[in-house]
């Protein structure tokens, strides 16, 4: 008999990070416990997409994904094979129009996509110091300022913005853009974790960029 699934969830894919396996000479795939954690509380089904998919676009359309996340960790660069693999999802959810958002590194993946840079830091001023960005009303989450908590070097300047990228969160810190979205996509990068410390703000956030319709 067919098996045929009721009341279907939203099938969210997220891209992985590559870690070096303690006592063991070969490379795996890897995601905090903490992403299909909060999909799931979301009504979200996670889909995790391999960095070793030899035809990411076909994969995420057979897998009929509605969403997508690149997720953090690590810099552009480390791996080439994820950055190829993350570049091979941006172009899909371009081509597809599918909501995509990118976490920390995902966000700088995302800028270098449309022809951004990113500017590394000397101190440790976003480096798991809480602290409150400023909310343009072109991304509202029914507040003008949140607490968020970022985990990384790399900022993101005005001048340094990809094209039909447009900042929606502002640190106040130093005045980095700390969220941004595209201009005609339905694609949005972050610098915080949201997965890290669900909170209302972090359900707002990820419900509105994947409930759009």
């Amino acid at each position: 008999s067919v098996y045929v699934m009721t009341n279907m969830k939203s099938i969210i894919g997220i891209s992985l990070r590559i870690t070096n396996a303690e006592k063991y000479v070969e490379k795996r795939d890897s995601l905090s416990h903490d992403w299909s954690i909060v999909l799931q509380q979301l009504g979200f089904h996670p889909l995790l997409i391999p960095n070793t998919i030899s035809d990411v676009s076909a994969f995420l359309d057979d897998m009929k994904v509605s969403g997508l996340i690149l997720s953090g960790g690590d810099n552009i660069g480390d791996e080439p094979l994820r950055d190829q693999i993350e570049k091979k999802i941006i172009d899909h959810a371009v081509s597809h129009d599918i909501p995509l958002i990118g976490i920390c590194r995902g966000m700088q993946i995302i800028n270098s996509f449309f022809g951004g840079k990113i500017r590394r830091l000397d101190n440790s001023d976003h480096v798991n110091k809480p602290h409150e960005v400023n909310l343009s009303s072109n991304f509202s989450l029914g507040n003008n300022a949140i607490q968020v908590n970022s985990f990384h070097y790399n900022v993101i300047d005005a001048a340094n913005l990809g094209k039909n990228l447009s900042p929606f969160a502002i640190s106040e810190r130093d005045n980095t853009i700390e969220g941004f979205i595209h201009n005609e996509l339905q694609i949005f990068g972050v610098m915080w974790h949201p997965e890290r410390y669900p909170d209302t703000n972090t359900n707002e956030l990820l419900k509105k960029i994947f409930s759009r319709k």
